[in-house]
């Protein structure tokens, strides 16, 4: 009776042996389809993970880009104003009081190196003005002020622009404010509204 104690004491597997080759093969099979589940399933979690992590990053860097490109947006909005004034000031003398007065002809060079370094630093910062005259208006970019007769162009298209518009990067900063052509009378209208 020693000797069975000590035997099953010294190896603790000797008495478990006959139970798994009576079951080993059932039990084994079972265990290993159950870890393989597991392991799919595991695997499935970790790839979707994997995705998810990606895809918060690639939204991180686009947010992050965006960031960049329009952080200037409101700021460049602001200065539009001022362009425009550039503008106006410019096109109000005539070439006659400009070249009759030099203080006045003075006055407009400083005026227009002023527009052009701000259209340069426009260009920098990625804002373009829209050239809208002669296109058929789009209520996307365009605000329609009025409708003109008699211009002798197919009724939507631009033939006055009355404020620029402006894109950053593509994206409309401020639309332009446009006049368009009216269609005759007994001609097809060209539906400018949105």
């Amino acid at each position: 009776m020693t000797d069975t104690i000590n035997t099953h004491e010294s190896d603790p597997n000797a008495a478990a042996e006959p139970v798994a080759q009576a079951t080993g093969p059932a039990v084994d099979t079972a265990r290993v389809a159950q870890l393989e589940t597991e392991v799919a399933s595991l695997k499935d979690q970790l790839l979707r993970a994997l995705a998810e992590t990606e895809n918060v990053r690639r939204r991180a860097e686009r947010e992050r880009e965006d960031t960049a490109k329009y952080a200037v947006g409101k700021f460049a909005k602001d200065l539009l104003a001022v362009a425009d004034n550039l503008r106006r000031a410019v096109e109000a003398v005539t070439p006659e009081v400009r070249e009759e007065n030099q203080a006045v002809g003075n006055l407009l060079t400083g005026v227009e190196a002023t527009e052009r370094q701000l259209g340069a630093a426009f260009e920098r910062a990625g804002i373009a003005r829209m050239e809208a005259l002669g296109a058929p208006a789009d209520p996307n970019f365009h605000q329609i002020m009025m409708e003109l007769e008699g211009t002798g162009k197919p009724a939507g298209t631009v033939v006055q622009v009355l404020q620029a518009g402006y894109t950053i990067h593509g994206r409309l900063l401020r639309e332009a404010i446009v006049g368009v052509a009216k269609g005759e009378a007994g001609a097809a209208h060209v539906n400018t509204s949105a």
